[in-house]
């Protein structure tokens, strides 16, 4: 069912030295200091008034714009990448699917507000603990890993609430691919959408009432049906009843106020909060001055990373089942406990989470159980912006597992994302959300949107998103220059999926960075590691309030693609 959650509001004053460059956003200064990738950044970024789309494929930011263009406002043009996204082969198979879950950020212009569609399913009444305990473990992939497929009713109620277009103009560029597909699931997938979009003709009433009964088709009718006598001949553990029962949550978003800006980010049943936690630390510190390839820089953000991701996943889950101390954890009071903790000259070698309740600076006898851990198979992307100011944030994803029959739909794997310890928040439960890593990011300014991020990248994605964040505020940097260029992380923290063991004081740098900064850091204790290529795939777009400016980019090297007229 729908329901609305206080919103958290934090407010803090700002203690940056940057603060006036961040406020004035000249987005050109400062790109010199950035280390930028090599080649062509034509399909990654633009610039236009009237809208903007920055995707993870070129198709699918084709089908938002064509939205766009012909008259369809960001809802309309995001539902039309979105629904592209979940079926694009190959890339959609492993990224994202339409079994899968996105969680969205939408800013309505006209009442200027910013609200949640939590689009994320729930584990089914079948998946219990002891169910998985016996097995030893919840698997990465496969049936028994599918949560309630959440793409579709978040989709239609973005449509529903925002929207001004039919889910079948909208499924439109997604029924064209599917029919061009040579696979056997692109053709159950496409009789699929033809079943949904014929419920929505044929539905009595106005528009909302067309639209409900394309959920009511998938979640309550003959497809719900189907995949229920499909998971019962093949041991996955959805039902009929888990399928009914699935609403798409309204939600309002949590903020931080950061250099005269207002953060928005989802729940805790995502690890976005974190994200607010880091800012908050870093802004206690005095001395902080940021710059992306300064090594001073990268030692600060990554040890208070370091101590918001340990409360992560300390405390994190869905705050339906679980208390989540959020008005402790983002007071000024744990702020101030935990700040000491940061050391300016040595990297923590330590877990650190704290202990909000009893306001101490860190959690007596906190232990984990790591798990094998399992692949990451990564995420995708989608930002959309309107002329008219409408702006919608999301982070789709799903790494799709086992073909539910004739459906086409393929299911998601992110049951993976609880863990099976007892007393613990996100111990898995029937119908309850695991605590997710997608985690879009809206930026606002006077209760106007200025800039939005969407990362994939599992745990990097709030490690990527921040560096944007700070890039763009504090360094003046604009999108273009912010999505292409080196980045760095940790995996200091317990890994979400599947709950792979910590490596402590890591510090993975991107091999672009790593000459400039990996022998600065290493004296501080850091444990070097350089990948192969960027950290992270990026999609951010930036708004000019005053110009109606549109910019929107993404991660070239990662295979982002934004276009804007």
């Amino acid at each position: 069912m729908t329901g609305r959650q206080t919103p958290l509001r934090v407010n803090r004053r700002t203690l940056f030295r940057s603060a006036a460059v961040g406020l004035a956003l000249p987005w050109a200064a400062g790109a010199s200091r950035l280390l930028l990738a090599d080649g062509p950044l034509e399909r990654a970024a633009d610039e236009g008034y009237r809208g903007g789309v920055a995707t993870g494929n070129a198709k699918a930011t084709e089908a938002g714009l064509a939205m766009l263009k012909t008259g369809g406002g960001a809802a309309d043009a995001a539902v039309a990448s979105l629904l592209v996204l979940s079926v694009i082969d190959p890339a959609g198979r492993e990224l994202f699917c339409f079994g899968g879950e996105v969680p969205i950020l939408v800013y309505d212009p006209a009442v200027k507000k910013v609200e949640v569609l939590a689009g994320q399913g729930a584990a089914p009444r079948l998946a219990t603990r002891a169910y998985f305990a016996e097995r030893g473990g919840i698997p990465g992939r496969g049936a028994e890993a599918a949560a309630v497929p959440a793409v579709l009713d978040a989709c239609v109620t973005l449509l529903a609430r925002y929207g001004t277009r039919s889910f079948a103009e909208s499924a439109a560029p997604t029924m064209q691919l599917l029919e061009a597909g040579d696979g056997e699931w692109q053709q159950n997938l496409l009789k699929t959408f033809k079943a949904l979009c014929a419920a929505e003709s044929g539905a009595r009433g106005g528009r909302a009432e067309r639209l409900s009964a394309v959920s009511d088709l998938f979640y309550r009718g003959s497809i719900a049906k189907q995949i229920d006598s499909w998971s019962r001949k093949n041991g996955a553990l959805l039902r009929y009843e888990d399928l009914a029962a699935h609403r798409t949550r309204i939600e309002q978003p949590l903020a931080a106020d950061f250099l005269g800006h207002t953060i928005y980010k989802c729940g805790p049943w995502t690890q976005g909060p974190y994200l607010l936690q880091t800012l908050q630390l870093l802004e206690a510190i005095e001395e902080f001055d940021y710059r992306q390839t300064d090594p001073v820089s990268i030692h600060y953000v990554v040890e208070a990373m370091k101590l918001a991701l340990a409360d992560r996943d300390a405390y994190y889950a869905d705050p339906l089942y679980a208390t989540v101390p959020l008005r402790e954890l983002f007071s000024s009071a744990y702020v101030a406990l935990r700040r000491p903790l940061i050391d300016p000259e040595q990297a923590s070698r330590e877990l650190q989470p704290g202990d909000p309740g009893d306001m101490r600076p860190l959690l007596a006898g906190y232990r984990w159980d790591a798990a094998a851990g399992g692949p990451v198979h990564d995420t995708t992307n989608c930002i959309v912006a309107d002329k008219e100011g409408q702006v919608v944030v999301a982070t789709p994803s799903g790494w799709a597992g086992e073909l539910a029959g004739e459906t086409g739909v393929r299911l998601g794997s992110r049951l993976q994302s609880f863990n099976l310890w007892p007393n613990h928040p996100n111990c898995i439960a029937p119908g309850k959300r695991p605590r997710i890593t997608l985690t879009p990011t809206l930026i606002m300014r006077d209760r106007v949107p200025v800039a939005g991020i969407s990362v994939a990248g599992g745990d990097w994605q709030d490690q990527v998103a921040l560096q944007l964040l700070l890039t763009h505020l504090v360094e003046g940097i604009g999108p273009r220059e912010a999505t292409a260029a080196a980045r760095y992380g940790t995996r200091h923290l317990i890994g979400s999926f599947r709950q792979p063991a910590p490596q402590l004081a890591n510090l993975t740098l991107d091999p672009r960075l790593a000459p400039k900064v990996a022998e600065s850091l290493a004296a501080r204790g850091h444990v070097i590691e350089v990948t192969g290529g960027p950290i992270g795939a990026p999609c951010m777009l930036a708004l000019d309030p005053q110009t109606g400016r549109i910019q929107v980019a993404g991660d070239a090297a990662t295979g982002r693609v934004a276009m804007a007229y």
